[in-house]
């Protein structure tokens, strides 16, 4: 688990009938540490994705057995066959993939057209040629997913590790900790009030010895004059 998040990186599925502008936009995405898959038509896009095309079943949300796990798609508005906006289109309308940002990018600056994809769920409309600039505003949408990635690993790896980790082991030690201290708590609670109690009989044990000492003491005090007293008598 530690190796395949230490190798992730976000996944950007580029869709251009341009060569030049596929190499391109590869290129740039590169340097932005991104995984590109390249291919030249809406067509083969929705086939990468495992997202059988209409042609081949009425329903558009159809999937392929084996569906590719993309981060985010970034096509061009005007392509053969199938525009940019028309695969815009067909992922907003699958569940599987609604939820993919997707950029569209375009030579042509026609107000009109980055409305109309904008308001179909676009998250970004480039005028051609795309800069490195541009795709630094991809960067939240990379931030997020890789967020996303990293607490979904946090929760699936004490449940998969059979040794445990260290995110599993270090609560439990928290958890051991505490009970100790909470288990130390009420014996301190309960002997000091008979470590006070001890000290108490002693002291009053110690006061019993001493004044039988002392009475001990005055009794033969009181006992030795007498028999002067009692021998003087005598003598007179």
């Amino acid at each position: 688990m530690g190796m395949a998040a230490a190798e992730w990186k976000f996944h950007v599925l580029a869709v251009d009938d341009s060569l030049v502008d596929r190499k391109l936009i590869e290129r740039l995405l590169q340097k932005s540490s991104c995984q590109v898959t390249t291919v030249d038509s809406g067509y083969k896009a929705l086939e990468f994705l495992g997202l059988r095309q209409g042609t081949e079943s009425n329903d558009p949300t159809a999937l392929s057995p084996s569906p590719q796990e993309v981060n985010l798609i970034i096509t061009d508005y005007c392509m053969p066959g199938m525009t940019g906006y028309d695969l815009l289109k067909k992922l907003k309308e699958s569940p599987a993939f609604k939820n993919i940002p997707v950029v569209i990018m375009s030579s042509e600056n026609v107000p009109a057209r980055i409305s109309r994809c904008l308001e179909e769920g676009a998250e970004e409309f480039f005028l051609k040629p795309v800069r490195l600039a541009d795709l630094n505003k991809l960067k939240p949408h990379m931030m997020k997913t890789k967020l996303k990635n990293q607490k979904l690993e946090e929760i699936i790896t004490p449940s998969n590790d059979e040794n445990g980790t260290v995110a599993a082991v270090e609560p439990e030690i928290k958890d051991s900790v505490e009970m100790e201290i909470i288990k130390m708590l009420p014996i301190q609670s309960e002997t000091e009030p008979k470590r006070v109690l001890l000290q108490v009989v002693q002291q009053e044990e110690q006061m019993l010895s001493n004044n039988k000492r002392k009475s001990m003491e005055e009794g033969l005090s009181t006992d030795r004059p007498r028999p002067r007293l009692e021998g003087i008598a005598t003598a007179v």
